[in-house]
């Protein structure tokens, strides 16, 4: 790749060599990358189809590129068609690895669970495949389905499946409810035979978010549900223990000794930073990621040291590296051994299989599996002898992990680690002679290379996340030696000696307050909108030049490459329209309404659990990645799955104005004083008008239910609009709208119920529509004909959960909206909709933009 002459010969004076000899070294030394290329590029573009094809097809495209491989040499003899040759290297690879991850997902696909259980009480027998996850609201499960059966008949399950053990009281899908038995301590590799209620995984889609459904494709989950442990239910029963499961076994008993160890400490008594101390330890120790509280993730990801909080590649890394040193020292101790094996090789080998038996402990996760796999490759090349150039090594580890992953592509993790390694490779091949030696020298080795890492993964974190750390590298600084040299050392050597669990909770205190000091600065984390993927391939390609050591001359050219990221501004709607986005936010409400230069949110979605909400999970990433400053939170009424994420929301949108239909003793009202919504309210917005409809003040005293104060708000357009946007912005509105052109109106209504929709009517509110939110999620209390008669919407939007439990919509509601044309768009199988006021009869799913194969597709 790279030629260097002695600097004191001139490149024709080197040891002549034959030049036909030359150009087929050459051009087998470009074939091997171009093959790896070509595997990663065309798994890549397989990962892009929207719907697989036949499994015939790709098994004939793989075996095609293979035949085809094997008769390269002979179709390409000539010398001069070396170059031919690589090309047609690259193409074979693109077309074995777009086939062989195709053969991968039809075969998975097939193990599906068929529409017909969803919903069904099925009995299986399933081994516990995982340590089992402990929350407040139960146990969660990862199960290896044995045998099925449905109606006295065996049916055929996924082979892994993930399920959750509810206690107490619960609801099921008929809205019964149960008092469940409460799970006991369930162990990993026990059998049990037990009733499930399954559905097939359905993530919420929305822009810029988590796609759930691919972290599961990726763990090899193809049903979900929870266990049906109500007194009409066949009780569970613990079969048998067994020996399937040694490592989740070992896993499980060394994170509950941690707990016990240090979250109930000597007197037992639970104490809340005890526990956060033992959540961390866990994670380092055994990978639980879940067992750190969530406050800690945000201040871990404030800094930007998330990445050293459980079982990373770094600290696998440093392990095979102690771990080849002390094998190597204790080898040499051996002639014999030496003799046999040489010692440098006998390291290597022991390093990365103790590495990989670390990263199995670990919970063998897709980060550990990658670092596993990049160690054996550069051994394997070390051991053999090969001296390949470092872009060979970089590509060929590469595709030796989207070989054994291939939908590793799509995660975050997978970029972040190989950008990485890439820019450290170039910046030390290029600076080597540079290096200077001692202890001093390793530690200004040490900061250049976490400058150079941040430099070039600014832009990618930025166009990952939306997000970059400015106290990161300060953060990184102390964060990576500390965590790394001791807190991780001596969480493992508790495994073997319990004390030293404390002294690494103790060595965890000054870290967890110099980090919560540096997240509680103000500028701590810089927010961006996301940008479009042009600019973030430019950023990323300005951040690795400004990392290079190249000259400042050619260094600058990287601040035109990075102005696209840093100045990208998502687009609005223009003065006198709006425009209105439904996230995907399960059974809740929660619409975002955009008009030129405001933004007004109606409802917060639901609490899914004491440490996971809308708010966190859904609204406040994507209020960050559209660059969202709210002007107004509207809380409809009090009920959980309006409110549930509000905390979150005005905690992330400080000069937000909250209203609504809440009480004055509610929780939200100490974060933020609300101004009651009330009918009569009107204000005009960049040529929008706002207008509450319902409910009246003297409504508010009397009402038995908290749905019949649920706040209706009126948007509509105006005529003019455009023209009027300086004199009318922010003012209240005595009059109605010019009504020379009909406006585009949608009307935000809440959960209100029949009574109130009747009592609209009866006070001639207008209430004509184009877009209608359908009144309580398309409860049967709701969406009566009068109203809908009143309202004559185009497009109706439901907002509810995949099979939820109330079982919203009801299908007599739906079927008044087919009778009169409406088009009805449901989250369930949208996702997050986006509804324009300059297109009223369109709607933009955002399942149907960039659908992949592995997505849920709800059945008519």
């Amino acid at each position: 790749m790279f030629a260097i002459s002695p600097p004191n010969k001139p490149p024709h004076a080197a040891a002549p060599v034959a030049e036909p000899e030359l150009a087929e070294a050459s051009g087998s030394l470009w074939q091997v990358p171009a093959g790896l290329l070509g595997w990663v590029a065309g798994t890549a573009l397989q990962l892009w189809q929207s719907a697989l094809w036949s499994q015939v097809a790709y098994v004939l495209m793989a075996l095609a590129a293979l035949m085809a491989g094997w008769a390269l040499p002979r179709w390409l003899r000539s010398r001069r068609m070396l170059g031919a040759r690589a090309v047609a290297v690259l193409l074979l690879g693109a077309v074995a690895g777009f086939g062989v991850c195709g053969w991968r997902a039809t075969s998975f696909a097939a193990q599906a669970l068929a529409p017909e259980l969803e919903g069904q009480d099925v009995r299986v027998t399933a081994i516990v495949a995982a340590m089992p996850q402990r929350s407040e609201l139960g146990t969660r499960l990862r199960l290896e389905v044995e045998s099925a059966e449905w109606n006295g008949r065996a049916v055929v399950l996924p082979t892994v499946i993930e399920v959750s053990w509810y206690g107490g009281a619960w609801r099921d899908t008929a809205g019964v409810a149960d008092l469940q038995r409460v799970p006991p301590d369930l162990r990993a590799g026990e059998r049990w035979r037990m009733t499930v209620r399954l559905k097939a995984p359905h993530g919420l889609r929305n822009p810029h978010g988590f796609d759930y459904e691919l972290w599961l494709w990726e763990q090899g989950v193809q049903a979900v549900g929870y266990v049906r442990a109500g007194p009409r239910d066949a009780p569970p029963e613990r079969l048998a223990a067994t020996w399937s499961r040694p490592v989740e076994q070992l896993r499980q008993s060394v994170r509950d000794a941690i707990v016990q160890r240090l979250a109930l400490g000597a007197a037992g008594a639970d104490d809340a930073a005890a526990t956060r101390a033992a959540g961390v330890v866990a994670a380092l120790v055994t990978g639980d990621q879940r067992a750190i509280d969530r406050a800690d993730w945000d201040i871990f990801r404030a800094t930007g040291v998330a990445h050293l909080m459980s079982i990373s590649g770094l600290h696998i890394t440093l392990f095979a590296w102690l771990a080849a040193a002390g094998v190597g020292a204790l080898w040499r101790r051996s002639s014999r051994l030496c003799l046999a094996v040489p010692a440098p090789a006998a390291a290597l080998v022991c390093g990365v299989l103790l590495a990989g038996a670390y990263a199995l402990f670990s919970g063998w996760g897709v980060p550990a599996q990658r670092t596993v796999l990049m160690l054996a490759v550069v051994a394997a090349l070390r051991i053999s002898g090969r001296r390949w150039p470092w872009p060979h090594i970089w590509l060929l580890a590469c595709a030796a992990v989207v070989a054994a992953d291939p939908w590793a592509l799509w995660q975050a993790g997978f970029w972040l680690s190989f950008v990485a390694v890439g820019v450290l490779f170039a910046t030390d091949f290029v600076a080597g002679s540079a290096q200077k030696t001692g202890a001093r020298g390793h530690f200004y080795a040490l900061l250049r290379e976490q400058w150079v890492v941040t430099l070039a993964l600014t832009p990618l974190g930025l166009v990952l996340f939306g997000q970059v750390s400015l106290v990161g590298f300060a953060a990184n600084a102390v964060a990576i030696p500390w965590v790394t040299l001791v807190v991780t050392p001596l969480a493992l050597a508790g495994v073997f000696f319990a004390p030293l669990w404390s002294l690494a909770a103790w060595a965890l205190q000054p870290l967890a307050a110099l980090l919560q000091w540096l997240a509680g600065w103000s500028w701590a984390v810089w927010f961006l909108p996301a940008a479009p993927w042009w600019a973030g391939v430019l950023g990323l390609l300005g951040g690795c030049l400004l990392a290079m050591r190249l000259p400042w001359a050619l260094r600058l050219w990287a601040v035109p490459l990075v102005v696209p990221l840093l100045c990208w501004q998502p687009p609005r709607p223009v003065p006198g329209q709006f425009e209105l986005l439904a996230p995907d936010i399960g059974q809740g409400n929660a619409v975002l309404v955009r008009t030129a230069h405001h933004t007004l949110l109606y409802d917060a979605g639901p609490r899914f659990s004491r440490e996971s909400d809308a708010g966190h999970r859904v609204l406040v990433p994507l209020l960050r990645a559209l660059g969202e400053k709210v002007d107004v939170l509207m809380l409809s009424h009090r009920d959980a799955d309006h409110t549930g994420g509000a905390a979150a929301v005005l905690a992330q949108q400080p000069s937000a104005a909250l209203t609504g239909s809440i009480e004055a003793e509610h929780a939200l009202q100490a974060l933020r004083p609300a101004t009651p919504c009330q009918a009569g309210q009107s204000w005009v917005w960049d040529g929008v008008s706002f207008e509450v409809l319902h409910p009246l003040e003297a409504e508010t005293d009397r009402a038995p239910r908290a749905n019949a104060l649920s706040c209706v708000l009126r948007v509509a357009t105006q005529p003019g609009a455009s023209a009027a946007v300086g004199a009318a912005d922010g003012k209240v509105v005595s009059e109605g709208p010019d009504h020379r052109d009909d406006p585009v109106v949608a009307l935000l209504v809440g959960d209100i119920e029949a009574e109130q929709e009747q009592a609209l009517l009866a006070r001639s509110a207008p209430l004509r529509a184009d877009g209608l939110l359908v009144p309580h999620h398309g409860s049967k209390t709701s969406s009566s004909a009068a109203f809908l008669d009143a309202v004559a919407p185009r497009t109706a939007l439901v907002q509810a959960g995949y099979r939820n439990r109330f079982g919203h919509p009801a299908p007599e509601v739906l079927q008044r909206y087919r009778q009169r044309d409406v088009q009805v768009v449901q989250s369930t199988h949208c996702g997050a909709a986006q509804w324009a006021s300059s297109q009223p009869d369109a709607v933009a799913c955002e399942r149907d933009t960039g659908r992949r194969y592995w997505q849920h597709r709800v059945p008519e």
